[in-house]
């Protein structure tokens, strides 16, 4: 599942009002640095998983030194530049670390029994074939549904247990050859575990048998299990659809069945419907006949679909509507993109075309073929995260499978790739080969996560997508678990109400780092080897992690599963300090746990990871260095040039001594360092400051060395390090407020007015995202010339010239024109976003409006988010931006504890965005009594439901508590030294 449209705090080291992370995961979202800007400022700074950069491959981002191109840094969800990125901060409550699942504590190496007092239906029946019929009523918003299963009796029973939500079981009947053999004698349901208890009058003895029931269920709009979406007609009137989202556990939302995804079947599905509609499944069409509907009374049509292969209930997918579609033969079987009138059905070429070439693609380095007879791929007008992998039914959000190619930013063209090839990724890994139980949900989401990387830079090079992983992938990943209430790759769950917290930056960026890092040290055509044994292996079947390690030591005949289960089974990651002995050329290294907080207590550095140094010299790279003890003494060829983790494709921050950074800087200028290791430096010395191991001035000046710097992910790293550094100082002194952003127009300017804001087709995608980035962030820092250039372009758009602004810069105009205008400027946005049918533009209006600064404006803003205009969907599109500016951050709070029962309300049948509201309210907040308030406020609610992010985001605020206490005069005197001050207008 693609988090993209999930704002999810994934790095609150990103955090920034001015360049977010974007990227959903989603998520389910679906998500670069640079794309954030250009991506229309999302100011939620989700992060979504990428797509990847050019280079080589997996485990070798790009290795020529010299003045790299820049390469646009992989947006994965709505990009931004507004506010601090989403970043899922956890609470360090005393002596309580993390207390996700079942009440299990994550210190820095505890290593819980995953399996220890799971929440598991009983197993003395087993499922083996569903046969489902379905027929929803569009005007009581409820559904028809009979179910017959077919078990195999373990041991003879006289109750059977399914997993069933918001279902009304009308009769539960045991039957053989057609023919009643045994009726319930009572029907019990408990809530808390949501499972249904079937207690039956006389006993089942051992071997098969079949089970009917009838029920009513909810076509509900929580857009969980099967639910309506609505959209606008092209004639204004409203349209619905039936379609579906089952994972992680609302399968039991549209049918009795086992909701656990080690219990895979085969499914028949027949959907009753109007003739005119169109029906989908994951399979392709049996048969179609007429039938008398119950319903309403009338004839409607009956589809069949043949059988799925074994599958786990969550991959269960039907869709009924108004669709049209665009069909390639392309690849082996037929591959058609669907959407309902309220999109232009050619806008899903892009991801067509795509899906036919990336299909071949993963059947040629997994060693198997796509395995079902067709793939659709379907837009969701209501979806809560950013795509699903459904088995041969994806099903998206309309903004990330539907691309204008016209119309669209190079950004969006990117995300738009991530996304479709991180569902398809899925089609191999979660849907033929699935974890045996959600603690390796990581073996889904990391191998999506990676995979989408490969094969958006095996088809477009151009991209240099590697070269973004590390500001992007990479970062979210660290930015997570630098957290005391992080957890572990492989998280122990207990109840199903927790799997929904952990579609998060650990099981998707983290896992996805973890098999880069492996891939590096096997080297990539072993690593892909061990793939392709693991799949053959497991195909239709479920895993676990050691399954993988097992089938990577096979092909390799390497430890891999002593080495790499340490990263997977522990919370964190180390930061390794570097001191240099020039007396014999050695450098002597430490690892310790790596807190944002710089306080890591001894309990919590138990772990001694097995750290691949990869260290580079003028020889080149030496990947065979491991430091598996605390600390370790290396030689060194030359200690004027070295530096660790070449091309940052390990899991650890390195801390050099202020001098050796500063060589490193000079080395930077010099063509020394690629890409990856210029922008992963960058990043190091950022967090770094952030947990204290040095000063923020230190980074603030390492930055300003880079004026010569030629790399567009250089250059997003950079304003996202300036960026969380205003994040943080958003509630201090003016005087300073106004001296960074001075810095910000120092730093970009220039270059800005250099690579200039016209954009034409000999523009590379790269250079695109690049000009648009320096665009945004100069106009957003006071840039006089680009701010009424940006006027001008908007009083022309507003007035219907939609020639005038660009795709790739329109979140910056849209954002400019409210943060330097008035209540005339937010009027004009809103009214784009009423009128426009482009979903994109849209979502880029609503990302916006929260710039506007005046009190009534932000009352406005705060009172349209939860009005019957702003689809569940996109509720915190609106919100987020509010969190670019004190102001807006205040009232946000003070919003979110005034409608707190409405919000619950609305959101409470979907976790996920529920947690990421709490998570956009409180995030921002820097001063203790603000943790205070948070505190105060969720103190007597019930936040089982999103404890994960809420803990997330008290400790993203404990953070800059502390960096504040340490930092804020270093700040205020590095500002003042330097002469930042407020630009005139």
């Amino acid at each position: 599942m693609s988090l993209r449209s999930l704002p999810r705090l994934e790095s609150l080291s990103r955090a920034s009002p001015l360049v977010s992370r974007t990227r959903l995961h989603l998520p389910r979202a679906h998500p670069t640095p640079a794309a954030r800007w250009i991506q229309n400022h999302h100011p939620s700074g989700v992060r979504l998983s990428s797509v990847s950069r050019a280079t080589p491959s997996i485990s070798s981002p790009s290795t020529s030194a010299l003045p790299l191109r820049a390469s646009p840094l992989r947006l994965s969800r709505p990009p931004t530049s507004l506010s601090p990125a989403f970043v899922r901060y956890c609470s360090y409550r005393r002596h309580n670390m993390c207390r996700l699942a079942g009440e299990t504590e994550h210190f820095g190496g505890a290593k819980p029994d995953p399996t220890a007092g799971r929440e598991l239906l009983p197993t003395n029946v087993l499922p083996r074939h569903y046969d489902v019929t379905l027929e929803p009523d569009f005007k009581k918003f409820t559904f028809e549904g009979k179910v017959v299963i077919d078990f195999v009796v373990q041991e003879e029973t006289k109750s059977i247990s399914l997993h069933t939500l918001e279902i009304d079981i009308h009769s539960a009947q045991i039957k053989s050859g057609g023919s009643v053999v045994a009726s319930s004698s009572a029907i019990t349901y408990d809530e808390s575990t949501q499972v249904s208890n079937i207690e039956l009058k006389d006993a089942l003895p051992k071997g098969k048998t079949q089970l009917e029931i009838k029920y009513t269920g909810q076509l509900n709009d929580q857009m969980a299990g099967f639910y309506r979406s609505t959209y606008k007609k092209p004639d204004g009137s409203e349209g619905m659809l039936a379609t579906t989202q089952m994972e992680a556990n609302d399968c039991r939302r549209a049918f009795p069945c086992f909701d656990e995804p080690a219990h895979k079947a085969n499914f028949t599905v027949t959907l009753i419907a109007e003739k005119h509609l169109t029906c989908l499944s994951n399979m392709d069409v049996a048969s179609e006949s007429d039938v008398h509907s119950d319903v309403s009374g009338t004839t409607k049509k009956a589809v069949k679909f043949h059988p799925t292969p074994l599958m786990s209930t969550y991959l269960v997918a039907f869709i009924i509507g108004e669709l049209n579609y665009i069909e390639t033969k392309k690849f082996r079987v037929p591959i058609r993109v669907y959407a309902p009138p309220s999109s232009d059905i050619e806008h899903g070429r892009f991801s067509l075309d795509l899906a036919a070439r990336t299909l071949e693609y993963y059947e040629k380095i997994f060693g198997a073929d796509f395995p079902l007879p067709k793939m659709d791929m379907v837009a969701i007008p209501d979806f809560a995260a950013g795509a699903m992998e459904n088995w041969g039914l994806i099903t998206y959000r309309v903004v990330d499978l539907m691309l204008d190619e016209q119309g669209s930013s190079a950004a969006m063209k990117e995300r738009v790739a991530e996304v479709v090839q991180h569902e398809l990724a899925h089609q191999w890994f979660g849907n033929l080969v699935t974890m045996d139980w959600w603690e390796g949900l990581w073996l889904n989401e990391g191998f999506a996560t990676l995979m989408s990387w490969l094969s958006c830079n095996h088809f477009y090079p151009e991209w240099k997508v590697w070269e973004s992983y590390v500001a992007d992938n990479l970062q979210s990943a660290l930015g997570l678990d630098s957290l005391r209430s992080s957890h572990p790759i492989e998280v122990p769950v207990k109840r199903a109400s927790e799997v929904d917290q952990i579609f998060d930056a650990i099981s998707y960026s983290k896992g996805s780092c973890v098999l880069r890092m492996i891939s590096t040290y096997l080297g990539e055509d072993v690593f892909l080897e061990g793939v392709r044994r693991y799949i053959k292996k497991h195909a239709y079947g479920n895993t676990q992690t050691d399954d993988l390690w097992a089938a990577l030591e096979d092909a390799s005949g390497k430890p891999v599963r002593d080495i790499m289960s340490i990263w997977t089974k522990n919370v964190g990651f180390p930061v390794v300090q570097v001191t240099e002995n020039s007396s014999d050329n050695s450098i002597h290294i430490k690892q310790n746990r790596f807190l944002r907080t710089g306080d890591t207590k001894p309990e919590e550095d138990k772990v001694l990871y097995p750290v691949f140094l990869g260290l580079r010299t003028e020889k080149g790279v030496d990947e065979s260095l491991v430091l598996s003890d605390r600390e370790g003494v290396y030689k060194v060829s030359d200690l004027d040039f070295f530096k660790l983790n070449a091309n940052h494709t390990s899991i650890y921050r390195t801390s050099y001594t202020q001098e050796r950074l500063t060589k490193l800087g000079q080395a930077a200028k010099e063509g020394k360092l690629t890409v990856e290791d210029r922008a992963g430096m960058i990043a190091d010395a950022g967090a770094l400051a952030t947990s204290g191991y040095q000063k923020t001035s230190g980074v603030l000046n390492l930055l300003k060395g880079f004026d010569t710097e030629d790399s567009f992910v250089v250059w997003s790293e950079i304003l996202a390090r300036v960026a969380t550094v205003q994040s943080a100082w958003i509630f201090e002194d003016q005087a300073v407020k106004d001296g960074l952003e001075a810095f910000v127009k120092e730093l970009v300017s220039e270059r800005a007015h250099k690579l200039g804001w016209k954009f034409s087709d000999s523009d590379g995608h790269v250079e695109q995202q690049f000009k648009a980035m320096l665009f945004g962030a100069a106009g957003m820092a006071g840039d006089q010339e680009i701010i009424a250039a940006a006027k001008d372009m908007f009083a022309k758009y507003k007035t219907g010239d939609k020639s005038a602004i660009h795709p790739n810069i329109k979140g910056s105009v849209f954002s400019m024109a409210l943060k330097y205008g008035a209540k005339e400027e937010y009027d004009a946005i809103m009214d784009i976003f009423r009128k426009s049918n482009n979903t994109d533009e849209r979502n880029t209006a609503l990302r916006c409006i929260g710039r506007a600064k005046d009190p009534e404006l932000i009352k406005r803003t705060l009172d349209f988010t939860l009005t019957s205009e702003v689809k569940s969907q996109d509720i915190y599109l609106p919100t987020s931006g509010l969190r670019s500016h004190a102001e807006g951050t205040e009232q946000l709070f003070t919003w979110l504890t005034e409608k707190w029962p409405e919000i619950y309300k609305r959101l409470s049948g979907n976790p996920p965005i529920l947690g990421s509201m709490v998570t956009i309210c409180t995030s921002s907040f820097a001063k203790p009594e603000q943790l205070e308030r948070v505190e105060k406020f969720f103190k007597d609610i019930d936040t089982r439901a999103f404890d994960q992010p809420l803990a997330q985001s008290k400790d993203a605020i404990r953070s800059k508590i502390s960096w504040l206490q340490r930092d804020r005069d270093d700040v205020a005197a590095w500002v003042k030294e330097n002469g930042y001050k407020k630009s005139s207008l």
